[in-house]
């Protein structure tokens, strides 16, 4: 029997890199992508077929889909979106143009993936496609607005992607992690330099005393309820080969928690209780 087959993006660390040896190891025909070659380079010598697939280059996406279905020789059982990035800032600070770039990755190059590979799964009768969206798909929180606006407009197009394809083969699946050990903080400096003019801001007493430490400085303690890449991994496995997938699924405490209190509580309320976090 052929292997199931899988695209994976974000593999370079933290949860792709974590999902794509699980599933390795578990008998699945991976595509590891990432960004960038070297992060390709250092897959492939851990025994992973990987290529490059930047989400904010619509040639790049091309020729990942291109390179993938040669490979199976025209088609793919799972499609895992995960890649994405932070631009840490308050949402005055954020100029028009960093919201442009974010969204070109964290959204339209999700988007554009899977529109490319959804004819492929239509014609071979089955398919899944998993979103890695997050709490801050769910709640928003300060000084996250630019990663939280992505992942809120990806919940609504895979909801309604999933209600469109509610008729044919094809699952459509949400993940939504809460804290989880990456290297998403160390990767959102460079876009947090490159956009935020902190010292002119408003709010500057805030960036000095509460986001650069928490941004630059290096620490070996774990967020409240942090758990690792793993987590989600687990979650991945249940939805890939579960015979009926959940719609969604929670990972961490943090998730399960604003997930109930997002329905239950008056808005102000809520606010009240995210201002504390």
């Amino acid at each position: 029997m052929a292997k199931k087959t899988i695209l994976i993006t974000g593999c370079s660390s933290g949860i792709g890199y974590d999902a794509a040896h699980a599933l390795h190891n578990r008998g699945w025909r991976v595509f590891a992508t990432c960004r960038q070659e070297k992060d390709c380079v250092q897959l492939r010598s851990e025994g992973l077929e990987s290529f490059v697939l930047d989400y904010a280059d619509d040639n790049s996406i091309e020729d990942a889909v291109a390179e993938t279905l040669s490979r199976t020789g025209g088609t793919l059982d799972a499609l895992y979106n995960n890649g994405a990035y932070a631009v840490p800032g308050a949402v005055e600070d954020l100029p028009r143009d960093a919201l442009r770039e974010i969204f070109e990755t964290n959204l339209f190059g999700y988007h554009e993936l899977t529109r490319r590979l959804i004819p492929t799964m239509r014609a071979q009768g089955h398919g899944r496609i998993i979103n890695c969206s997050s709490v801050l798909g769910l709640v928003g929180l300060r000084f996250r607005g630019a990663y939280v606006s992505t992942k809120f407009a990806m919940e609504g197009l895979t909801d309604v992607m999933r209600i469109e394809l509610a008729k044919t083969p094809l699952d459509i699946i949400l993940i939504e992690p809460g804290p989880i050990t990456s290297e998403i903080r160390a990767n959102a400096r460079p876009h947090f330099e490159k956009w935020i003019d902190w010292e002119n801001s408003p709010v500057r007493n805030t960036y000095e005393t509460g986001l650069i430490p928490r941004l630059y400085e290096a620490t070996d303690k774990p967020d409240s309820f942090e758990l690792p890449a793993s987590a989600v991994t687990k979650k991945l496995i249940h939805a890939l080969e579960s015979k009926r997938p959940k719609a969604r699924y929670y990972v961490t405490t943090p998730t399960y928690l604003m997930g109930v209190l997002r329905r239950l509580l008056p808005t102000r309320m809520l606010d009240w209780i995210l201002l504390k976090s």
